[in-house]
C-alpha cells in the first residue's frame, strides 16, 4: 500500500475521460485546479468531470482549488516581447503606457512606495534580474543584472521586501466563491505571509458558506517561511511550493526550508504537500532525470504528506506514464523506512489533549500487536489526521458517515477513507465499521485491527477509547486431538514474536514446532497450537497425556496470532475463535 498521497494538476492533458480515468486508477488522490490559469467555464467542466469519475470508480478523491494569490506582473510590450542586455537601465512604472526596451508598466501601483534604492526585482521566475537605482513618482528605475527575452505578463517578484499588496483581491474572491458553489474539498491560499492572512481568507470562506471547506496554505516568500508557526497553527494544511520560494528566497536554502516546514506541519498534525517541478522532464519525456527521482524520494524520507504534480499532468505529454512513476518511486522509497523506529523515536508532543494521547497510544498499539490496520471512527476527520501524524506502519481506515470528510481525507498520509453508517452506540459504530472494512476488502477475518473512537457517540472532538479487535469469529482451523476446549491469552513462541520467559501459567501456547525449550511449559499451559502435523508432534503426546486442549496442523499460526489476545480453542471443531480487550481513557 502507498502511504503518500499523489496531487495531479488538471488541464487539457486530462480532459479525455480515459486519461482521467487512468489518473485515478494509477495513483491520484486529489485533483488540483490552477486558478492563475483559465476561465471559470473550463475550471467548471473538469471539476464536474473529476466528481463524476470519482463517484463512477467509487473513490474517495479531494478537490483543491489553487488561487492566484497576490502577484505582480508586468503589463503588455508594444511588440510583444523585448530583449533586455546586461547594464541596460529600465524602468517599471505604474503609468499606463504600451511598454518597450526602456520602459514597461506594471499591475501594482503601491512598489514604488514599498521598494528602496538597491532592492532586487526578479522577473520570469529570476531569468531577468534588476538592482533598484532610483525611485522616482511611478517611475522605479533600475540597471540590468541579468539580460534576456522578456514578454507580456510575466511575473514580477521583489526578494526580501514586503509589499502592501492585498492578500485576497477581487479574482481570488470570485475564485473562492467559485469553489464554494462547486463543492471544492480545499483552497490552497498563494502567497500566505501571516496568520491574519490565513483567518481573513478563513473568514471569508466561511461567510460565503464554505465552512466545510479546508484551507491549505502555500509558504513561497520571506513572511512565510518567517512566520510558519503561526500561519500552521491557524491553517488546516500546508504546501511547501517550491516554485515561487526559490525566487523570493535564495535558492540554497530551499532544501532545508522544505524539511523544516515538513517537520513543523507534520509535528502539529497538518497535512504537508511537497510541490513544483518534482518530475516536470516527464512534461517532454517518458523517462524522470536521476535527480527528480530523488528529488521526490527525499520528500518522502523529510515526512511528506503528499507530492504534487503541476504540468506534468496538466499539460504533459505523459501524464498517465507520470503519475504511474510517482507512484512506483513513492512505493519503492517507503519500504526503506523504518515507521515503527520512527515512532519509538517520536519528538511530538503527545500530551496536548486526550485525542493525542489516544492517538499516539493506537499506533503504539497497532505496533506492537503487529495489527493489519487502525479503524479511526471520525465525523470530522481529525482523529485520523492525528493518528496519520504518528506515521504507523499499518494502513488507516478511517470510518466515517459524511462524504465530504471521506473525500478530504483522501489527501492525510496513510489514510484509506471509508463511508459507514451512522449508529446509535459505540458499539454499533465499531461493528459497522469493521463490517464495511472487511466488505471493501481492506481487511479479513482473522486480521487484528486497533479501533479508535469516542464516547459520547457522533459528537466531534472526543476521541477517547481505543479497542483491540480481531476480525471474524474464527480465526484460524486446525485439528483437535482430544476434543477439549479452553480460553486463555495467546503467548506465541517463534522467532521474535516472543520469548519462552514471555509465558505465564494459564497461556495458550502458541508454537511452529515442538523443542527441548517449550516442552516444560506444556504442563501450565491452558492449551496447544501447533503448527505441526498429526499426533506424532511431541507437544500434542504430553498435552493429550496431561489433558489439555491441543489443535495440530495450525497453518501459519505463529505468523497469523498474536501474543496477549484472548482467544477460546473449539476442541469439538478444532477451532481458534476470536476474543478481544478493550482500552478506555
Amino acid at each position: 500500500m502507498r502511504r503518500t498521497k499523489i496531487i495531479c494538476t488538471l488541464g487539457p492533458a486530462t480532459d479525455d475521460p480515459e486519461v482521467l480515468k487512468n489518473l485515478f486508477l494509477t495513483g491520484m488522490d486529489v485533483g488540483r485546479l490552477n486558478f492563475s490559469h483559465g476561465a471559470h467555464e473550463d475550471h467548471l467542466v473538469r471539476a464536474e468531470q473529476f466528481k463524476k469519475m470519482r463517484a463512477d470508480l467509487n473513490r474517495p478523491a479531494a478537490l483543491l482549488l489553487d488561487t492566484k494569490g497576490p502577484e505582480i506582473r508586468l503589463r503588455k510590450f508594444k511588440d510583444g516581447k523585448i530583449h533586455l542586455d546586461k547594464g541596460n537601465t529600465f524602468t517599471l512604472t505604474t503609468d499606463e503606457i504600451d511598454g518597450d526596451v526602456e520602459r514597461v508598466s506594471i499591475s501594482y501601483k503601491g512598489l514604488p512606495a514599498d521598494l528602496s534604492k538597491g532592492d532586487r526585482i526578479l522577473i520570469a521566475d529570476g531569468l531577468i534580474e534588476l538592482k533598484v537605482t532610483a525611485i522616482k513618482g511611478n517611475d522605479i528605475i533600475t540597471e540590468v543584472l541579468n539580460g534576456g527575452d522578456l514578454s507580456d505578463r510575466k511575473g514580477v517578484n521583489v526578494p526580501g521586501v514586503t509589499t502592501r499588496l492585498p492578500f485576497m483581491n477581487e479574482n481570488d474572491k470570485k475564485d473562492i466563491i467559485f469553489g464554494i458553489e462547486n463543492d471544492f474539498d480545499y483552497i490552497a491560499a498563494s502567497f500566505a505571509r501571516s496568520a491574519d492572512d490565513v483567518k481573513e481568507m478563513k473568514n471569508f470562506i466561511e461567510s460565503k458558506g464554505g465552512g466545510f471547506i479546508k484551507l491549505i496554505s502555500k509558504i513561497e516568500n520571506h513572511d512565510g517561511v518567517r512566520n510558519i508557526d503561526e500561519i500552521i497553527r491557524v491553517s488546516d494544511g500546508i504546501m511547501v511550493a517550491r516554485g515561487d520560494m526559490g525566487v523570493e528566497i535564495p535558492f540554497e536554502e530551499i532544501p532545508h526550508l522544505q524539511k523544516l516546514i515538513i517537520k513543523k506541519a507534520l509535528s502539529a498534525g497538518k497535512p504537508v504537500i511537497t510541490a513544483t517541478q518534482m518530475l516536470e522532464s516527464m512534461i517532454k519525456n517518458p523517462r524522470p532525470t536521476r535527480a527528480e527521482i530523488t528529488d521526490v524520494a527525499n520528500a518522502i524520507y523529510d515526512g511528506t504528506s503528499a507530492i504534487m504534480l503541476s504540468g506534468e499532468t496538466s499539460i504533459g505529454e505523459f501524464p498517465v506514464l507520470t503519475v504511474e512513476t510517482m507512484a512506483k518511486i513513492a512505493r519503492k522509497t517507503e519500504t526503506d523506512i523504518n515507521y515503527a523506529q520512527q515512532l519509538e523515536n517520536t519528538h511530538i508532543n503527545i500530551s496536548k489533549n486526550v485525542t493525542d494521547a489516544i492517538s499516539y497510544a493506537t499506533c503504539s498499539a497497532a505496533h506492537s500487536l503487529n495489527a493489519s490496520a487502525i479503524i479511526t471512527i471520525t465525523k470530522s476527520g481529525h482523529t485520523s489526521r492525528m493518528v496519520s501524524r504518528y506515521r504507523p506502519n499499518c494502513r488507516i481506515i478511517a470510518s466515517t458517515p459524511l462524504k465530504k470528510v471521506y473525500h478530504q481525507l483522501a489527501l492525510s498520509w496513510g489514510v484509506c477513507p471509508m463511508m459507514a453508517d451512522e449508529a446509535e452506540t459505540t458499539d454499533e459504530i465499531f461493528e459497522n465499521s469493521v463490517n464495511s472494512a472487511v466488505a471493501e476488502g481492506m481487511i479479513h477475518n482473522g486480521d487484528l485491527v486497533v479501533i479508535t473512537g469516542g464516547m459520547p457517540v457522533g459528537v466531534s472532538g472526543t476521541t477517547n477509547m481505543i479497542k483491540i479487535h480481531i476480525v471474524g469469529d474464527i480465526l484460524l482451523e486446525g485439528k483437535s486431538l482430544n476434543g477439549l476446549s479452553s480460553a486463555g491469552i495467546l503467548c506465541v513462541i517463534a522467532d521474535n514474536k516472543s520469548s519462552v520467559n514471555d509465558f505465564k501459567g494459564g497461556d495458550i501456547l502458541v508454537i511452529r514446532k515442538s523443542t527441548d525449550s517449550i516442552l516444560h511449559l506444556i504442563k501450565n499451559a491452558s492449551g496447544i497450537i501447533t503448527e505441526e502435523d498429526g499426533n506424532e508432534s511431541p507437544a500434542a503426546i504430553v498435552a493429550k497425556a496431561l489433558d489439555i486442549p491441543v489443535v495440530t496442523n495450525a497453518d501459519k499460526a505463529t505468523d497469523r496470532l498474536t501474543s496477549g489476545i484472548a482467544v477460546r480453542i473449539d476442541g469439538g471443531k478444532g477451532q481458534i475463535l476470536s476474543g478481544q480487550n478493550v482500552i478506555s481513557s
